[in-house]
């Protein structure tokens, strides 16, 4: 039998997505060394206290030759908060990711749900594989926010109403859609993270176009930022080669 609630939270709404880079272990110095192993061996353990700006141009060909093994001696942890259906296409991501969220059979799930902002594009014209999305209109942009938060305290109730009656967390989280806010630990390394982009995101220098639904990109923008920062040959290189994961 579930514990009884303790307090009746209200509903809150969010347009946005957060992701914190929890920790890492991951600089330019670390393609190079793997990179290098093969041909100088124990001397490759020096390129770590070298300047990885002397080596660009190797980190360069590597993601130019398509050689990937190098990019994945490295660690990127990221804690992140978004909509269920954002996980749910997130998790299509099994090589190179390593994955924790939190469980609805375990806790009591808080009621944050998501709302699109009226910058984001609502009416789908065309075919799948050869569509646009376009602006909705006053009153398409009225109506979703209403039948959304409609919806969503609606369901929250029936949650709220199953837990006080003492139904287990597991059964009665059932009723919850995936609009609902969710939080997770990500773990990928530099490759994972390419191939993740390459997909998840829209870019004017990707050689291959990518139709993502917005949200994920949002995610992926912001884990884009922090992998920048930490490896900036790597991205540039991945830049520079049309967003292609070696």
């Amino acid at each position: 039998m579930s514990d009884t609630p303790t307090s009746d939270p209200k509903p809150s709404f969010r347009s946005d997505v957060t992701v914190e880079l929890v920790k890492h272990t991951a600089s330019d110095s670390d393609v190079l060394w793997a990179a290098r192993v093969s041909t100088a061996g124990e001397q490759s353990l020096e390129e770590m206290q070298k300047d990885p700006e002397r080596s660009k141009g190797l980190i360069n060909y590597l993601m130019r030759d398509r050689h990937g093994s190098p990019f994945e001696h490295n660690s990127m942890t990221f804690f992140i908060s978004a909509p269920i259906f954002v996980f749910r296409e997130f998790m299509r991501h099994r090589v190179g990711w390593s994955y924790n969220e939190e469980s609805g059979r375990y806790r009591e799930l808080d009621p944050v749900f998501y709302v699109p902002s009226e910058s984001r594009k609502l009416v789908q014209q065309g075919r799948p594989g050869k569509y646009e999305f376009v602006e909705g209109t006053q009153a398409q942009q009225e109506l979703v926010g209403r039948a959304m938060e409609d919806s969503y305290r609606q369901a929250y109730d029936a949650y709220q109403e199953m837990l006080a009656a003492g139904v287990a967390r597991e059964v009665a989280r059932a009723v919850l859609p995936v609009g609902l806010f969710s939080s997770m630990y990500a773990t990928c390394n530099a490759r994972s993270m390419m191939h993740f982009l390459g997909l998840r995101t829209t870019h004017e220098l990707a050689k291959v176009p990518s139709f993502p639904q917005r949200e994920i990109a949002m995610v992926g923008e912001q884990m884009e930022e922090h992998w920048a920062k930490l490896m900036p040959l790597t991205h540039a290189a991945f830049n520079t080669n049309g967003r292609v994961a070696p």
